[in-house]
């Protein structure tokens, strides 16, 4: 096994099989996950801060077995920043911090290729600080079904006078996130207030938008995932990895960008890589970053 030590921030790190590839079919090798993830890490990590990670190893590779990880490793370094958790199950465990550079290289050393985290931190953990709409197309349906949904969602939050951040799930769908970041809402409110939007989207689109989890329901339509919206469940982090046959990224788009896209009619257009991920982020900034600042109420539907 080869091993190379380096220091972050004052702290030594060893990397191991750096030439592994975790891409196989594209070429992509550790060593490129991690000079990704140093790249990016000024916009990954205020989104990761405080949030109870979930690591998504492939040690194999995307093509071969993955694993999830809750519990924060027992051989972390002494000085990994960890939280304490009480789960729906009632166990309490202790869970990683991505807060720095260096336990993200840590974290990427694993092979955690994708980073999962809540929609609430540690020290609020009912307490959201957004909520999201999950667009996932059914069979006969792709990216641009979803996009369409996005924008016609865009509108109606609008009219509710909630604005709204969008990114790519780095997969097949799309994420619609709106800020909240007030300390009284909880995820019963944004559970409740999610799935009577979505319902009103069913109810108005039936031939495009569906509510409804099982997979017969959703042949050539989007299926609108409010239940995400739960203090027991986590997201894809905007720019985290994606385990596909190539190194796609969560990446966000501005709404105008989406409009233009989706009328181009090619879904690949939808999809960033990491090389794209990167450049944009430093050109343009942090696409995201309204859903860390931005503070509204919901109001009552």
């Amino acid at each position: 096994m080869s091993r190379k030590v380096v220091e972050i921030a004052g702290r030594r790190l060893s990397l191991s099989n750096l030439e592994k590839d975790l891409y196989p079919s594209y070429g992509f090798t550790k060593a490129h996950i991690l000079e990704y993830y140093r790249r990016i890490a000024p916009f990954i990590l205020p989104h990761l801060r405080d949030r109870a990670l979930t690591l998504k190893r492939y040690p194999e590779g995307v093509e071969k077995d993955f694993f999830f990880e809750k519990r924060c490793p027992s051989h972390r370094p002494e000085w990994a920043k960890t939280a304490e958790v009480i789960p729906d199950e009632g166990e309490q465990m202790t869970v990683c911090l991505v807060n720095d550079l260096e336990t993200l290289m840590w974290v990427e050393n694993l092979a955690s290729l994708e980073l999962h985290v809540p929609l609430a931190r540690t020290g609020s953990p009912e307490t959201p600080d957004s909520m999201v709409f999950d667009l996932d197309p059914g069979d006969q349906a792709n990216i641009l079904d979803c996009a369409r949904v996005a924008l016609i969602l865009r509108d109606l939050l609008s009219r509710l006078r909630l604005a709204s951040c969008l990114k790519t799930s780095g997969k097949k769908g799309l994420h619609v996130y709106v800020p909240l970041n007030r300390k009284e809402t909880t995820f019963e409110d944004t559970k409740k207030f999610s799935r009577a939007v979505a319902k009103i989207m069913q109810n108005n689109y039936p031939d495009l938008v569906t509510v409804k989890m099982a997979k017969e329901y959703r042949k050539a339509k989007v299926f609108i995932n409010w239940s995400q919206n739960d203090s027991s469940k986590t997201m894809v982090c905007v720019y985290s990895l994606r385990a596909r046959e190539k190194p796609v990224v969560s990446f966000p788009l501005a709404w105008r960008e989406l409009e233009n896209l989706a009328g181009k009619g090619d879904p690949e257009k939808l999809q960033v890589m990491h090389s794209e991920a990167v450049r944009r982020a430093k050109k343009q900034g942090d696409l995201f970053r309204e859903v860390l600042v931005k503070k509204q109420r919901l109001p009552h539907l």
